[in-house]
């Protein structure tokens, strides 16, 4: 869990993804199009993917992808979608450091 931590502390916006899942993409194909540079883990492509899986498990997040803006847990794909539709996601990249206006 301590590695969790540390990995999403580093950057301002953090995905923990598979390589395989289609709403990972979306999200990642999402941040791309704000302009926002998102450090991305494919778990089922890194060393130790799998028990940083099951840290993730143990923060709330079960499913990927797994979404940290400014070192904080948002959740998955429907609490990203949802952010963007009311307007929310833009501000919170802007308060992360991860956009610029």
């Amino acid at each position: 869990m301590d590695r969790v931590k540390r990995m999403v502390s580093e950057r301002p916006v953090v995905i923990f993804s598979k390589s395989s899942c289609i709403l990972s993409h979306t999200i990642k194909s999402l941040f791309n199009d704000f302009g926002v540079n998102p450090t991305v883990y494919e778990l089922d492509e890194i060393s130790r993917g799998r028990e940083i899986e099951l840290a993730l498990c143990g923060l709330g997040c079960s499913t990927v992808p797994a979404v940290f803006v400014g070192g904080e847990l948002v959740g998955g794909a429907n609490e990203i979608m949802s952010l963007q539709l009311k307007m929310g996601l833009k501000p919170m990249l802007i308060k992360a450091g991860a956009l610029w206006v």
